[in-house]
């Protein structure tokens, strides 16, 4: 069975602005613009491959792109893989056929799509595999521009992060953003988590989950329990956000570890929770965590439910190079490269 592609038009892609190379390297722009004046429409196989392995994605709205901004795009012929799918360094992704000046200044575009959602399903698939089965929270959105929200969202989605914090994020794959009781609320209410917790509860729908960060006073532990004894069986969860440059209270360790949201700060919650009837409560750790970082508590066996996490997704790149290397049905391309089909490839109806 093939896999369904995301329809061209969920994108919204700025179709005449591509069209017109707006977003397109000039040198690229030029290249369609000298072939169209020298009456030259040759023929070319245009084939896509990746720098590094990883989580491919990006690769049905680099689709959309040819489809509604090339010259003609009805007569292109494209093979690709499939969003979601691995690959490994040097592997075709895409292959495009067809008259090179009806698509050449569309380079830019879909290579920079490709590289960006495979980077952000990267490593999200990686912070999904260190999680162990817990819930991963996809909360980077505060880091980068909101336009990138909707591809980067649905870059989390195929890698396994179905809590995204906004609407955007969830939009081409029918999500809707969660989070918890902010910061900014509780300091509203005078830095009393307890009365923001409690008109949290009273003003929002019942099927909004009920997640209070609880390190305001940076005491996790106390805040928590009074935040459990008024909303008792509705509070699904608390979120350790501790800053890295402090201790919470209830922590006496030293040394590095015990800074920010640490093991010790985690298990002492976890044990004064059950202890005092909560055992329904959920820990969400969050707060610079990375692969590295969530595999050691994991290792540690460390007790949380969940684990959100922000900028180190965006912290490695994964290029993609595009080389035109068959040309009229004859081998041509540059020294160094050649056509490298893929057999995973499958025709773009």
């Amino acid at each position: 069975m093939v896999a369904k592609r995301l329809d061209s038009k969920i994108f919204n892609v700025p179709v005449e602005k591509v069209r017109d190379g707006w977003y397109s390297d000039k040198y690229f722009v030029r290249t369609k613009e000298v072939l169209e004046k020298d009456h030259r429409h040759t023929r070319v196989v245009m084939q896509v491959f990746c720098r590094k392995g990883g989580v491919l994605c990006g690769v049905d709205e680099a689709i959309a792109i040819l489809k509604l901004c090339a010259v003609n795009a009805e007569n292109l012929r494209i093979r690709a893989l499939h969003d979601g799918d691995r690959i490994k360094a040097l592997d075709t992704v895409m292959t495009i056929e067809g008259d090179y000046s009806t698509f050449a200044h569309l380079e830019t575009v879909y290579l920079g799509v490709l590289a960006r959602g495979t980077a952000v399903a990267t490593a999200v698939s990686k912070v999904v595999n260190a999680a162990a089965g817990r819930p991963v929270l996809f909360f980077p959105a505060r880091f980068d521009h909101y336009r990138v929200q909707e591809a980067d969202g649905y870059a989390a989605f195929i890698s396994g992060a179905i809590n995204v914090s906004t609407d955007a994020q969830g939009s081409l794959w029918g999500g809707k953003g969660i989070g918890t009781i902010p910061h900014g609320l509780i300091a509203a209410y005078g830095g009393d988590t307890v009365r923001a917790a409690r008109a949290f509860d009273k003003y929002m729908p019942e099927d909004v989950t009920r997640i209070v960060l609880v390190d305001f006073e940076n005491d996790c532990i106390r805040t928590s329990l009074e935040v459990a004894e008024v909303l008792g069986k509705k509070l699904w969860g608390v979120r350790f956000d501790t800053a890295s440059d402090l201790r919470d209270k209830s922590v006496k360790g030293r040394g590095k570890s015990s800074y920010g949201v640490s093991p010790e700060l985690c298990r002492k919650a976890r044990k004064a929770f059950d202890e005092a009837g909560f055992g329904h409560i959920k820990i969400i750790i969050s707060g610079g965590f990375n692969e590295q970082r969530i595999r050691h508590f994991v290792k540690l066996g460390v007790p949380f439910d969940a684990v959100g996490i922000g900028s180190a997704l965006f912290a490695n790149k994964i290029d993609f190079t595009a080389d035109v290397v068959v040309v009229e049905g004859k081998p041509c391309a540059k020294v160094g490269r050649r056509y490298n089909d893929n057999p995973r490839l499958e025709l773009v109806e």
